[in-house]
């Protein structure tokens, strides 16, 4: 009877082991599970965040690029009338000093 016993005890105890490893397993399984919606769950957040605000990036960069050209299009018209003024009141002076200070065509013997 005690090896009987003994038999006995020592399958239930085998069983239980083998029980038991195989609710561990089952446990791992389900937390991988979890842990892997979870990172999913994540990655398509991140996503969407990304892609968000890249967009918002974008349209701020068209704006800014715009304005830009619009400013540099403002100087070069401003830049090119300032120019063209001062280009004329340039030339003023220099075409009135010519036509008050004319010498006369034969040369003076009194310079010499």
């Amino acid at each position: 009877m005690r090896i009987r016993t003994l038999v006995t005890v020592l399958v239930t105890t085998m069983a239980l082991a083998a029980f038991g490893q195989e609710g561990t397993v089952h446990e791992i399984k389900h937390g991988a599970k979890k842990a892997g919606e979870t990172m999913k769950n994540g990655l398509e957040t991140i996503g969407k965040k990304t892609e968000h605000a890249a967009e918002t990036v974008g349209k701020k960069t068209k704006e800014t690029a715009k304005t830009i050209g619009e400013k540099t299009k403002e100087g070069a018209e401003t830049e090119g009338r300032k120019s063209k003024e001062a280009l004329r009141k340039a030339n003023e002076p220099a075409s009135e000093e010519r036509s008050t200070d004319q010498k006369p065509a034969a040369p003076n013997h009194n310079d010499r």
